[in-house]
């Protein structure tokens, strides 16, 4: 189900659904959809909108419930598919196929496009190619960029309900193992200095991991740093909170 919440900050925004839904952070996932920075004249305001295929116990209305009267319908859109299968389901798939294998051949690249798996707002897209590394980038930017490219093409075909992940030798997996010991590891650099550490530039996918790995780790805070797309996050000792 998909359900929206607000608050002062991304972090109050994401403890506010945990609570409300009765639900650990890794059993959804958070897409932003609208922030304000606090100003002199304006208060901080973060609007999120949570994906998970788990059961609440809170209260919570999802959006579609609260946009439909809270009819549950047959309609496929929303309908939960079925893991495993690399083969195309439907037209919205095979469509997705065809447009990524395409882009990547347009790029000078072969490689063949599968399903790697379903949910229900989200599909996942495997790239197998001689040319992985490439496609993949320093730092996995070519993928997130052919990604990116991936939820476009999607919302022009009326999908815009759909988040697209794309991956390619397992590189997601392999990046956010990667990312929660860095984690780690700078929280007790930070915690032995007593000082802070700015890591390096990160879209909002792997900061977010950072931000949510070290959230409950009483005498560190993490905060994003910068403009546009690739900000850095910076990890701080504050102390022991009371």
């Amino acid at each position: 189900m998909v359900y929206e919440f607000e608050g002062r900050t991304e972090k109050e925004a994401i403890d506010r659904a945990a609570k409300e839904l009765g639900l650990q952070k890794d059993d959804f996932d958070v897409e932003i959809l609208e922030t304000q920075r606090q100003g002199l004249f304006k208060k901080g305001y973060v609007k999120i909108r949570i994906h998970t295929n788990q059961p609440v116990s809170g209260e919570g209305v999802s959006v579609f419930e609260r946009e439909e009267g809270g009819e549950s319908g047959e309609d496929e859109r929303f309908s939960q598919a079925v893991f495993g299968d690399p083969e195309p389901k439907n037209e919205f798939e095979q469509s997705m196929l065809v447009f990524m294998e395409k882009l990547i051949g347009y790029m000078g690249y072969g490689g063949k496009v599968s399903v790697l798996f379903r949910e229900e707002h989200k599909l996942g897209l495997k790239v197998d190619s001689e040319f992985s590394s490439i496609l993949i980038g320093k730092k996995g930017k070519n993928l997130d960029a052919l990604q990116l490219l991936a939820n476009i093409y999607a919302g022009r075909q009326g999908r815009e309900d759909m988040r697209i992940i794309l991956d390619s030798e397992n590189y997601r997996i392999r990046r956010e193992e990667s990312l929660v010991r860095l984690a780690y590891t700078v929280a007790d650099r930070v915690r032995e200095n007593r000082g802070s550490i700015l890591l390096e530039p990160m879209n909002p996918f792997d900061r977010r991991l950072i931000h949510t790995t070290l959230n409950d780790i009483a005498d560190v805070e993490t905060k994003s740093e910068g403009d546009g797309l690739y900000k850095q996050v910076r990890v701080y000792y504050r102390g022991l909170r009371n």
